[in-house]
């Protein structure tokens, strides 16, 4: 995965073929931000820029910028694998929900 960060901020990159620019996206906001680039550093520039009119727009309209998350989300799995996570779990002296951790952090890219 092609991720570019600013500030704190993580934008996925990807190449947009109608454009032939490449289109950044500012993940984890709780709205809408784009930008595009034709090279590393003018993305890293627009970057920058559409950041900055986002939260200018947020701190105008009293918004938080970033998305909020409770840390709980359903996730639905075949039961056969279900049966061999707990098992696993409880060969390894943890919970299920401690074996599903390890793994999903092992798993994240930002």
């Amino acid at each position: 995965m092609n991720l570019m960060n600013v500030d704190g901020y993580h934008a996925k990159i990807e190449y947009d073929e109608e454009t032939d620019q490449f289109r950044g996206k500012i993940l984890g906001l709780s709205g809408g931000a784009d930008f595009y680039g034709s090279n590393p550093d003018e993305l890293r520039r627009q970057f920058r820029k559409s950041l900055h009119v986002f939260l200018e727009v947020c701190k105008e309209q009293g918004i938080d910028p970033r998305k909020h998350f409770s840390g709980k989300f359903n996730l639905r799995i075949p039961p056969e694998l279900h049966e061999k996570l707990a098992m696993t779990a409880e060969a390894q002296g943890k919970s299920l929900n401690t074996l599903a951790q390890e793994a999903l952090q092992r798993s994240v890219t930002t």
